[in-house]
């Protein structure tokens, strides 16, 4: 799975959560979740069940944690995805 494939899926996973679409029009690896998308944390909690969902992975809490923006989750979902190969 490349970049930018796993950005497209990453947006839309969290496109029905966003509550900026000027920001997810331009959302790049360094978009945050919570500061420029203006995802609520409780939304962000949905948008990692989608990804353990999409995935078919489990995102534990200290990975949930770090999972602050584009370019975090891209990489948490590579390393999960890592361990079950």
């Amino acid at each position: 799975m490349n970049k930018e494939q796993t950005i497209e899926e990453l947006k839309n996973i969290v496109k029905p959560y966003i509550q900026n679409q000027e920001a997810f029009d331009v959302l790049t690896e360094d978009t945050d979740f919570i500061n420029d998308l203006k995802i609520n944390s409780a939304n962000l909690v949905d948008v990692i069940l989608d990804i353990e969902e999409k995935y078919d992975i489990v995102i534990d809490n200290e990975a949930m944690e770090r999972m602050v923006n584009v370019k975090a989750a891209m990489s948490i979902i590579e390393a999960k995805l890592s361990e079950k190969n």
